[in-house]
């Protein structure tokens, strides 16, 4: 009956334009749970010293003011939102601690409201925010749901290039010790999958983004299940898709095949249709400075991860009967991430090298006729930027505290690239991109931030009018 009544208030909700299910995507390390501490705390303190000017609703004091409520799904992690603004204004702060499971977070905006229609029944309007964050490396499990264990077999092959094919030789000698038509061996199975998650996270290290399947690295509850004791046969096209299918259930290619199918439809599809099928505005965050400090192999790597994920969701344009019944994502923002990380001066280069990076998923969603933008920010700035003098010249510069042991640095990064890094750009490869610590805040002062009222606007600001 609670869930009946939630489901009604939902439906009342979405049919006045009250509710937003706000969908933060991007891979691993791409600064989702940073996005959605600072998010939260933007607006809890819109009233309070948050710095947004370019966000229309706060800058006119038509938005009343924002609390935290209860989620609707109590069987859903809450958020560590609490958590993360102990980290960041800690001594010495940390950065929030990346998600390792599916959370949420729901706030209630209350506004003043600009549509005379509305004003002649209500003085103020209210406008429900769901976020919901999840692990990076899980969201690029979804293409799998569109291909059968052969053809997921050969795209993992083709991977096999440069540091790739170094990190595989282990699970792949493993491989050759195993018949894929001998009756199926568990134990032996089970070895190889250990082997090519291992393979798996050490691709990770190096920086590589396109990791399937995810929850090999992150597996939360199915941790030792045989859902994920499965791996990719290489060469398996020498074998023909007929005999594939003909083979016996208890081969070990047959098993194989049974655990591939059973994790796209119970685990993957479970997930898609619990998160994805619902969400009404869409961010995605991009880091493109560590795979341009990581090479090529990682860059592209990271390019066709993006690719790949953005396939995965429903764009539309927003009409009532959609809004009810069949919600689909109608505002979708690009943000280059991280932008505290270059200077000023190379923030165009930064927006301009994302655009490149996503223009196929950008002109994917442009067919569907959705509004669409690209910006740079920072969620949690932590550096200051300025000029300073060397060999009296001046140049832009950063200052912050390296990540790794905590060294305060003033130095010029580096020029960002405007467009997809060429071989020439990485024979030069004058750059070096750090990481650095956040800086540390006053308790009574919000998170600073870089656009965070830009994103704010293009996602909300029409939901506010």
């Amino acid at each position: 009956m609670k869930r009946l009544q939630n489901e009604l208030t939902d439906l009342m909700n979405r049919s006045v334009d009250r509710h937003v299910r706000l969908a933060v995507t991007g891979l691993s390390r791409s600064g989702k749970t940073a996005f959605i501490t600072s998010l939260v705390n933007q607006l809890l303190n819109v009233n309070s010293g948050a710095r947004l000017p370019l966000f229309s609703a706060a800058r006119d004091k038509r938005l009343l003011g924002v609390k935290r409520i209860p989620q609707r799904d109590f069987s859903i992690q809450r958020f560590t939102y609490d958590e993360g603004i102990s980290q960041l204004y800690g001594d010495p702060p940390q950065w929030p601690t990346p998600t390792r499971g599916v959370s949420e977070i729901r706030l209630k905006l209350h506004y003043r409201s600009e549509d005379s229609f509305f004003r002649h029944f209500v003085d103020n309007s209210s406008l429900y925010l769901e976020i919901v964050d999840y692990p990076g490396e899980w969201l690029l499990d979804l293409p799998m749901l569109d291909q059968h264990y052969v053809e997921w077999s050969a795209q993992m092959a083709s991977l096999q290039k440069g540091k790739r094919s170094q990190l595989a030789q282990s699970w792949l000698q493993l491989c050759e010790s195993c018949d894929p038509f001998a009756p199926a061996d568990e134990n032996l199975l089970a070895a190889i999958s250990a082997a090519y998650t291992t393979y798996l996270e050490q691709c990770k290290a190096e920086g590589q983004h396109f990791i399937q399947p995810g929850r090999f690295v992150l597996p939360g509850d199915l941790a030792g299940a045989p859902a994920l004791q499965f791996f990719p046969w290489p060469n398996i096209e020498k074998y023909g898709e007929k005999k594939l299918a003909q083979a016996d259930k208890q081969t070990n290619i047959g098993m194989l095949q049974r655990r591939y199918q059973y994790y796209c439809e119970n685990v993957v599809k479970g997930f898609y249709k619990d998160h994805f099928q619902r969400f009404d505005r869409q961010i995605v965050l991009v880091d493109c400075l560590q795979p341009l400090n990581s090479g090529p192999d990682a860059f592209n790597d990271m390019r066709m991860a993006l690719t790949q994920l953005m396939r995965s969701f429903h764009y539309g344009k927003r009409t009532l009967l959609r809004r009810m019944f069949s919600p689909c994502i109608d505002k979708l923002l690009f943000a280059a991430s991280k932008s505290d990380h270059v200077t000023p001066d190379q923030h165009t280069n930064l927006v301009s090298l994302l655009q490149q990076l996503v223009q196929e998923a950008w002109q994917n969603a442009a067919f569907e006729g959705i509004s669409m933008d690209c910006i740079g920010l920072a969620s949690i700035q932590a550096t200051d930027s300025g000029i300073i003098d060397y060999r009296g010249e001046k140049l832009p510069a950063l200052k912050g505290e390296r990540l790794s042991d905590g060294q305060t640095m003033t130095f010029y990064p580096g020029e960002v690239p405007k467009r997809l890094p060429n071989e020439q750009f990485w024979q030069k490869q004058q750059f070096e991109f750090e990481n650095f610590r956040p800086r540390q805040i006053p308790l009574d002062q919000p998170l600073p931030h870089i656009r965070m009222d830009s994103a704010l606007e293009f996602l909300l600001g029409d939901k506010l009018k």
